[in-house]
């Protein structure tokens, strides 16, 4: 009887961490400069809540800061803003005929720190599909612990 109690106690408490961790949101280590000065501001690395919710229901808006898998590795991981939406024109550059209109599924990903960021500019517009939620909150360092708000306007979009 003791051995059944313990199984079903280890397979409701794997069963809850799954959940969880594949519908709720879990904790991301984050580094690297792309997302200065919002994010890794102490270059030793930020912990952040990524939360899968928004994604599930579809609600994620522009200026949300997402976490998605790499089009150019699917086994790394990105920390990019959204930028524009599908159907959204995105300026690519100085002529005039340096727009893209972001395609049906697709989102344009744009690190904050533009000097030192591999995005949508690279590698163009990324898949919704490879998103894995939304960063909504910043636990580490304690001086920056808080909420992360996005802003409501990217410059350089056309709403679509």
């Amino acid at each position: 009887m003791l051995i059944r109690r313990v199984a079903y106690a280890i397979i409701a408490g794997a069963s809850c961490v799954h959940i969880v961790h594949e519908y709720l949101g879990e904790l991301i280590l984050l580094v690297g400069p792309s997302m200065l000065p919002t994010l890794n501001s102490n270059s030793s690395g930020d912990v952040v809540v990524m939360e899968r919710i928004t994604r599930h229901l579809g609600t994620l808006q522009r200026g949300d800061i997402t976490i998605a898998r790499s089009p150019q590795d699917p086994n790394s991981l990105i920390c990019k803003r959204i930028a524009a939406m599908a159907g959204d024109i995105v300026e690519t550059g100085p002529e005039e005929e340096d727009y893209i209109k972001v395609p049906k599924g697709h989102l344009w990903l744009l690190g904050d720190n533009a000097e030192d960021s591999t995005d949508s500019r690279d590698y163009g517009s990324v898949p919704y599909g490879l998103v894995k939620g939304r960063v909504c909150f910043k636990l580490w360092p304690l001086s920056e612990f808080g909420r992360i708000e996005s802003p409501k306007k990217t410059s350089g979009v056309q709403n679509g």
